[in-house]
């Protein structure tokens, strides 16, 4: 019988950054906290396993919904999105916390915004945990620009450029469209490929018209778990995740003058091994711009690694938070 989910603390709320934020707290407030931030499309629910093991290892966790998600406000405009907001708002609750620094781990997009934080907010960063996103330096050209010669107008970031499209096509049967998100290495990568070739198309919405939903046989979530992220997103809708996508020219532009290494910070790195949407080789160069990084592998896991992998990922922070960090 597989292990139930641990229940999620009570949400507390704070005023943060024009928003009203909603977050999660347990452990003992004492040492440096660590704040887990979730990616697309997910909530702060996607960390429940990390929050019960860390509290219980003696660790101070703080769980946000990020903008746009769960039970935090969902500003309209676009540009309320983009990585001044996200960074930001983590600032903005360390503020509302009363701390000066913590270890900021970020999954899938909340990996993006975590590593930007020590490039715009040195200062509260105490360190950084990336899993299964890596440290990516600025390309050389804008992103969309660039995905779009790679892989097409299908390409699903770039799809998620048309305002209010993909926004409907995901809302429209929210148990489907969560069914086919939350799968195994083996669902996702069907996923994203092609019906008419092997290769990576990362045509998300052709994927989901293909989906049959009555083939659960990769399904990652037991039913409890899929039913709360359904009812989530039947609430929320996908616009404001979706609205961090949209700000990728955006983010781009302004990080012109950013800096491009990360030094004095200890880092750490989670990869996933069959993620197809962030393969490991992704990883490859970040000690070129990392002073200080330590580089694991999840065996046999795929994009969804705190979920599918709980017990590994679970034991590789507690071991670099004691070692790095400790109480």
């Amino acid at each position: 019988m597989a292990q139930l989910a641990p229940p999620m603390p009570e949400p507390s709320f704070a005023q943060i950054n024009g928003i009203r934020m909603a977050y999660y707290e347990a452990g003992p407030r004492t040492g440096v906290p660590i704040v887990l931030c979730h990616g697309f499309p997910e909530f702060s629910y996607s960390w429940r396993w990390q929050i019960a093991a860390l509290a219980a290892a003696g660790r101070w966790v703080v769980v946000p919904d990020q903008r746009g998600y769960g039970l935090t406000d969902r500003p309209e405009a676009v540009e309320d999105y983009d990585m001044a907001h996200l960074t930001g708002d983590l600032v903005g609750l360390l503020e509302h916390l009363g701390v000066e620094k913590a270890v900021f781990c970020g999954h899938d997009w909340g990996g993006l915004v975590v590593w930007q934080l020590p490039l715009m907010h040195p200062d509260r960063v105490a360190g950084i945990v990336g899993l299964n996103t890596p440290f990516l330096p600025r390309l050389p050209i804008d992103p969309i620009t660039m995905f779009r010669h790679a892989f097409g107008e299908d390409m699903y970031i770039v799809h998620f450029q048309k305002p209010g499209v993909a926004d409907a096509q995901l809302a429209a049967d929210v148990d489907r469209t969560m069914r086919y998100f939350m799968r195994k290495p083996t669902g996702v990568q069907a996923a994203f490929t092609s019906g008419e070739t092997s290769g990576r198309s990362l045509a998300l919405q052709d994927g989901l018209a293909r989906y049959d939903v009555a083939d659960d046989s990769s399904q990652l979530l037991a039913p409890e778990e899929l039913k709360v992220f359904v009812e989530t997103f039947q609430r929320t809708g996908f616009t404001g995740g979706i609205n961090w996508y949209r700000n990728f020219v955006r983010n781009w532009e302004r990080a012109e003058h950013l800096p491009t290494r990360i030094d004095g910070i200890p880092c750490l790195m989670i990869m996933a091994e069959h993620d197809v949407v962030l393969p490991p080789s992704l990883a490859d160069r970040m000690g070129d711009q990392i002073s200080d990084l330590e580089k694991v592998l999840v065996e046999g896991s795929g994009h969804w690694t705190q979920q599918e992998k709980p017990d590994e990922v679970n034991a590789i922070l507690i071991d670099w938070l004691g070692r790095r960090f400790p109480n």
